[in-house]
């Protein structure tokens, strides 16, 4: 961050939205959350669309209501994409760079993607973690949900009939060449994986295996913002759109957690791709049951909580939504119960991850060799730790397939439904725990 050669500094301000600037940033006076939104724009090819007319209002309190307007703006200022570092890091590339002054042509194709044509995103190719992770610096942005490209290829596809209702939503029409990330919890479930009655491995090698699965988890906190202002209420758009940020944030800490395993190069990128696509619902839905159950049930409780559904809305929740509501509880207790440790839920990962029925598999025997590695070394760990609970590991095994059953059934509720179902659901765990 480059420092002002006067003592004005504490009086000027952000070019494109007027909060406190703190520096010169990529050629123009701004601050740091300008800043920081311009860099992830950039840096992940984002493309946005705007749901009023392109000249949204821009100021410290709207800048997170419309990503959109927020990019063309910085553009229009004279934000100099070029000053950006390539490997993403902190520092600018040049910072004898100023501001730019761009044709309106060249900033049509930035904003419509069509300058990042041809520039493939495939996730296994990256030297360490890109800044996918990293949200925008708002909840509720206005905005459809982050563009992603399948793991095995740069080429957009369209899942689970997104698209329709972002349509609904956002009220405008979506590009065709731009993929969106489906709902949280649509794929079907996979049949139960129960391998035979374990042998054990050789106790000193548990403790390193068990620490590479842990160490390969990113166990910090969800960027994804989650506090409002009191007294505002929450629409079942916004709430809608925050589901698909945070399922976002977490699909990608999936794909680097793949990187990380320990048994990374014993599969093909193939085999990879393949898992990733049939499992990521059920990881996703397994982290927020353990890892990051503070915040989902507590953070986002709080903004689900803002949101008031309409009498129609309640009245048009499905049977499907029931039961998913039902077991979704229940899991959550049983894990509240049982108090998952990040080993446990590491190997329980492992485990449903490495899942040989998979269809497509190119190795299935490869796969079944490392699930009952995970699963003997599971079950060792947990007799060594637990001895005066022989049940703990068959009761946390257990849950898999009911993650997998659920994750199966969500693909019967409507999309429309999915906030009144969190808010159903964070409601009542959160009550649960309070009465505890």
């Amino acid at each position: 961050m480059e420092t002002w050669e006067d003592d004005r500094v504490d009086l000027r301000t952000c070019l494109i939205c007027g909060d406190r600037a703190t520096g010169l940033h990529y050629g123009i006076i701004s601050c740091e959350g300008c800043k920081g939104f311009f860099k992830r724009s950039i840096c992940n090819k984002r493309v946005y669309r705007c749901s009023r007319d392109k000249n949204c209002v821009m100021s410290r309190k709207e800048r997170n209501r419309c990503q959109y307007c927020r990019l063309l703006k910085c553009l229009q200022m004279g934000m100099n994409r070029k000053a950006i570092r390539e490997d993403g890091m902190p520092g600018g590339r040049n910072k004898s760079i100023g501001p730019v002054q761009i044709s309106e042509e060249e900033i049509e194709r930035i904003m419509s993607g069509q300058e990042f044509e041809g520039e493939a995103n495939i996730f296994w190719s990256n030297n360490g973690d890109s800044d996918n992770s990293s949200p925008g610096n708002g909840v509720f942005e206005n905005n459809q949900p982050f563009l992603v490209s399948t793991p095995s290829s740069s080429r957009p596809v369209e899942l689970n009939g997104f698209t329709a209702l972002r349509d609904q939503y956002m009220g405008t029409p979506v590009s065709a060449p731009y993929p969106y990330l489906p709902h949280l919890l649509s794929c079907p479930a996979h049949s139960t994986v129960l391998p035979p009655q374990p042998r054990s491995l050789d106790p000193q090698s548990h403790g390193l295996l068990i620490s590479q699965l842990v160490s390969a988890e990113d166990l910090d906190p969800l960027g994804t913002p989650m506090l409002i202002e009191d007294g505002y209420r929450v629409t079942q758009a916004e709430l809608f759109a925050l589901l698909c940020r945070l399922a976002d944030e977490l699909l990608f800490r999936q794909i680097a957690w793949i990187k990380k395993l320990p048994f990374f190069c014993e599969l093909s990128i193939k085999d990879y791709t393949c898992l990733l696509s049939s499992t990521w619902q059920e990881l996703i839905l397994l982290s927020s049951l353990t890892v990051y159950s503070k915040q989902i049930f507590g953070d986002l409780a709080d903004v689900t909580s803002k949101y008031s559904p309409s009498d129609d809305e309640l009245h048009r929740f499905s049977e499907e939504g029931m039961e998913v509501m039902e077991r979704l509880i229940y899991l959550y207790r049983k894990f509240s119960q049982l108090k998952v440790s990040n080993e446990e839920y590491a190997c329980m990962k492992a485990i449903n991850f490495l899942n040989q029925d998979i269809r497509g598999l190119s190795n299935a025997s490869q796969l079944e060799q490392l699930n009952k590695r995970y699963w003997y070394v599971c079950q060792d760990f947990m007799e060594f730790k637990y001895p005066h609970q022989p049940n703990r590991f068959p009761d946390l095994m257990m849950c898999l397939p009911e993650i997998r059953y659920i994750a199966g059934k969500m693909v019967s509720v409507p999309l429309e439904q999915l906030p009144l179902l969190f808010k159903a659901v964070l409601h009542s765990c959160k009550g649960s725990v309070s009465k505890e």
